[in-house]
C-alpha cells in the first residue's frame, strides 16, 4: 500500500480558487469566527494542523526554520507533536517566515495560527507587529468575570401573607383560655406550627413546665451555606516529589482508557501448547522473522474464520463487519504507547509481514508514523511474553471488537489421555471482547483456532 508523505503542508492561501488543501485565506473582512490577526492580503498564516482524527491540540516540538528565513514551497518549517506522532509541517508557498506565534514547547489548538509567512522583507515588520499584538491580547479566560449574582431575597416569614394557621391542640386550648387570637400568634415550631409556649408568650404568661415545647428543628427555608471546597483540601505532596504533566500522547492514552470503561467487555482465557510454534520460530528466526509477526499472522488467520471478532461497534446502535483484517500490535515507546497496524495481515506472507513490522516499529519509535499506520486497526494484539509475564488482561481499545493478550511460553507438566506425563511449552492467551457484538461462543472458538494456525 502506498504510504503517505512524511510531512504535511499547512498554510493559508491567497487564491480564491477552491482547494482541497487544509489552508485558509487571510482577509481583513469580518469572519464568522474572529481571528486574532487582521492583516493584509500578502501575509499568510501557518496554522496548527489536525494530524489525527482524535487530535484537538498540538505541541510545537521545534521550529526547523527561524524568523527571517526564506522558505520555498515544500520546505519543512516546524515539527509538531500530535497525540500519536511527531510530524514535519511544510509550507505550501514561497516566502519569508516573518513571525513565530507559538514557540517551542508551547501548545495550540487545531486551526490556531502558529506562524506568519510574508512575500517580501517590507512586510516583516507589519507581520511581527500583528503577531505581537495577538500574543498580548488577553485570553478569554483572563476576561473579567461577570459580577456575582445578587444574593437571594430573604425567605419570607411564615407569618407573611394569608395562610392556614397550624397549631397543636394544646396551643388552641390555651389560646381559647387566655382569649388570644391564634391567627396573630407567630409559631416557632416546624413549618411555623404554633406551640403552647407560643400562645403563652403572646399572652404574656411565663410558660409552665408542662407546656414547654420540644426544641424546634431547624427551619428548612434557611439552610446553612455549603462549606467551601477548601474544607477538604487535597493532601500535601510528599516532600521531594515532583508533578509531571502528561505528554500529548499520554493524555490521548488516558482518554482512550477512560472511554473503554463504557464498553461492556468480557474475557476468555485459553492455554496454548507452543512446541510447534517454538519450532517454527527457530526455523524462521535466522531469516529475520520475529515472534510478533508469527503471532499477528496466526491471529489474522483465526479472524478469517471468525469475522464477528473482527467487527466493531462505535455508536452502540450498529456494528460493522470490517472487510480488511488489520492487526494492531501494542508497542511501548518513550513516553507512551502506540499500536502500529499490520494492514491485511491475513494476505501477506510471513516474511513480508515481518519486514513490514520492523519498518513500523522503527517509525513508531522515531514518532514518524502516518495516521493510517496507527488508527486503522480492526483487532489488537498485546504481547508481554518477552518480559516473562505469564498472563494478563488487556483493555479493549475504543472502536474495536476484541484484543488478544499473549503471555510467555513456559515448560509445563501435562498429562495425556492415557495418563502419561510429559513436559511441553505452554502459554496463556486471554481475549477481551465487546459483549455488545461478540458473544461467549464466538470468542471461545478463537483461541483454539489460533492454536491450529501454529
Amino acid at each position: 500500500m502506498a504510504s503517505l508523505p512524511n510531512a504535511l503542508s499547512f498554510s493559508s492561501s491567497l487564491s480564491t480558487t477552491a482547494t482541497l488543501l487544509p489552508c485558509r485565506r487571510f482577509t481583513a473582512f469580518p469572519r464568522r469566527r474572529a481571528s486574532p490577526f487582521s492583516v493584509q492580503a500578502k501575509i499568510r498564516e501557518i496554522f496548527m494542523p489536525a494530524l489525527s482524527s482524535t487530535m484537538t491540540e498540538g505541541k510545537i516540538v521545534s521550529w526547523i526554520k527561524s524568523e527571517g528565513d526564506a522558505l520555498s514551497k515544500g520546505d519543512s518549517v516546524v515539527v509538531v507533536e500530535s497525540d500519536k506522532a511527531d510530524m514535519d509541517v511544510e509550507t505550501f508557498y514561497d516566502g519569508i517566515l516573518a513571525a513565530i506565534v507559538v514557540a517551542d514547547g508551547e501548545t495550540a489548538p487545531v486551526g490556531a495560527p502558529i506562524g506568519l509567512l510574508v512575500d517580501s522583507p517590507e512586510e516583516i515588520a507589519e507581520a511581527k507587529a500583528k503577531a505581537k499584538a495577538a500574543n498580548s491580547d488577553p485570553s478569554p479566560a483572563a476576561t473579567p468575570a461577570s459580577p456575582p449574582p445578587p444574593p437571594p431575597a430573604p425567605a419570607k416569614s411564615v407569618s407573611d401573607g394569608p395562610k392556614k394557621t397550624v397549631a397543636t391542640p394544646q396551643a388552641k386550648k390555651l389560646a381559647k383560655q387566655h382569649k388570644v387570637d391564634i391567627a396573630t400568634v407567630v409559631g416557632t415550631g416546624p413549618f411555623g406550627r404554633i406551640s403552647p409556649a407560643d400562645v403563652e408568650a403572646a399572652a404574656g404568661i411565663a410558660p409552665s413546665k408542662s407546656s414547654l415545647a420540644p426544641p424546634a428543628s431547624p427551619a428548612p427555608a434557611t439552610p446553612a451555606p455549603p462549606k467551601a471546597a477548601s474544607a477538604t483540601p487535597s493532601p500535601a505532596p510528599i516532600p521531594g516529589s515532583s508533578v509531571v504533566p502528561f505528554t500529548t500522547m499520554q493524555s490521548a492514552v488516558a482518554k482512550n482508557m477512560v472511554e473503554s470503561l463504557s464498553v461492556p467487555a468480557f474475557r476468555v482465557g485459553y492455554p496454548v501448547t507452543t512446541d510447534a510454534l517454538d519450532a517454527l520460530y527457530e526455523k524462521v528466526k535466522p531469516k529475520g522473522v520475529t515472534m510478533t509477526a508469527i503471532l499477528a499472522k496466526a491471529a489474522a488467520m483465526a479472524l478469517v474464520q471468525h469475522p464477528v471478532v473482527n467487527a466493531s461497534c462505535k455508536d452502540g446502535k450498529n456494528f460493522v463487519y470490517n472487510s480488511n483484517i488489520n492487526v494492531a500490535v501494542a508497542v511501548a515507546i518513550n513516553g507512551g504507547l502506540i499500536t502500529p497496524v499490520l494492514q491485511d495481515a491475513d494476505k501477506l506472507d510471513l516474511y513480508l509481514l515481518s519486514q513490514k513490522w520492523k519498518e513500523l516499529v522503527d517509525k513508531a519509535r522515531a514518532k514518524q508514523l502516518q495516521p493510517h499506520e496507527y488508527n486503522s486497526g480492526t483487532f489488537t494484539l498485546s504481547n508481554l511474553g518477552m518480559f516473562g509475564v505469564d498472563r494478563f488482561d488487556a483493555i479493549l481499545p475504543p472502536g474495536q471488537g476484541a484484543i488478544m493478550a499473549v503471555g510467555a511460553s513456559k515448560p509445563t507438566v501435562l498429562a495425556d489421555a492415557d495418563g502419561f506425563f510429559s513436559v511441553k511449552n505452554k502459554m496463556l492467551v486471554n481475549v477481551t471482547a465487546d459483549h455488545r457484538i461478540i458473544y461467549g461462543a464466538d470468542l471461545a472458538c478463537l483461541p483454539s483456532d489460533f492454536l491450529k494456525n501454529h
